[in-house]
């Protein structure tokens, strides 16, 4: 059974919100839901994020805790990135660790060489990054089979999001 994420661009806090609470009444496991947005609050220190051992990609920061509020702020793992030459990001999901893992590569880097290791093609990546800097919000959630994509795709038409794809996962990456 092949692993496949659907995405999605939403354009405010609200509309990231009521997608997630959707794919949770929708069936969706709250630790296969990820969300990545700007950190334009600036509330928090992240400034310890710079030292880390990671500056060829995306680092990770301290969790925000209830930063994201509502219902984000409920999802696994959330935290503060600061992604070199792009800023900062709050994420939360399956696409911290992307971001912060060894998905991020040195020659792509950042957000797209994390997306791409979530399973999105190179120019779709670089696509969603553009968003991200204009202050919308990504949603990614990982189905099991054609059914739940289905679904998921659903959730996100009915929500007005914009930008979706589905991927299938090539391989998981290994630890």
């Amino acid at each position: 059974m092949s692993k496949s994420s659907v995405f999605c661009i939403a354009k405010s806090h609200s509309q990231a919100e009521q997608i997630v609470e959707s794919l949770q009444t929708s069936g969706f496991d709250s630790s296969e839901i990820s969300v990545l947005l700007p950190d334009t609050e600036g509330k928090h220190d992240i400034g310890h994020v710079k030292a880390t051992k990671a500056p060829e990609g995306a680092t990770t920061g301290a969790t925000t805790g209830g930063v994201a509020g509502g219902v984000l702020g409920l999802l696994a793992g959330i935290g503060a990135l600061a992604i070199p030459g792009v800023g900062p990001f709050i994420a939360a999901g399956p696409i911290m660790a992307a971001l912060s893992g060894a998905a991020v590569g040195a020659t792509t880097g950042g957000i797209v060489g994390g997306l791409i290791g979530l399973g999105i093609p190179e120019i779709e990546a670089k696509r969603y990054e553009g968003k991200l800097k204009e202050g919308n919000f990504l949603i990614a959630v990982h189905a099991n089979d054609g059914d739940q994509v289905d679904r998921a795709k659903e959730v996100f038409k009915n929500a007005n999001a914009d930008d979706i794809t589905s991927s299938a996962m090539a391989k998981t990456p290994t630890a």
